[in-house]
């Protein structure tokens, strides 16, 4: 935005040398800007995906001794615990395997 800004005013306001300085302070601006947000964005971890699942709690849905369900933000898997778990108990994602999640009391 500020780089048209800057060619209007270089166009029809400001002088001769002084429309090139705002054409070139406002594309090093534009640049600066762009390379901010995408660092930005880059910054943080997937929030999608099987990436997203592992770690991530869940809370028993019927009981995991040691095949069961869990609810994971409001989808309900499939879920296998070794040291079993009760409905109502949280468990922590270990891992996923198939359409498995492999979970540990938290």
């Amino acid at each position: 935005m500020a780089l048209v800004a800057a060619i209007f005013l270089a166009l029809f306001v400001l002088p001769s040398p002084w429309g090139i300085v705002a054409v070139g302070g406002a594309a090093v601006l534009e640049v600066g800007e762009t390379a901010f947000w995408i660092w930005l964005s880059k910054r943080r971890r997937p929030q999608v995906g099987v990436e997203a699942l592992i770690g991530a709690t869940a809370q028993v849905v019927t009981a995991c001794r040691p095949l069961g369900n869990v609810r994971v933000a409001g989808e309900l898997w499939r879920a296998r615990c070794e040291a079993g778990a009760d409905p109502g108990d949280v468990v922590r994602i270990r891992a996923l395997e198939g359409l498995t999640l492999v979970v540990e009391p938290a």
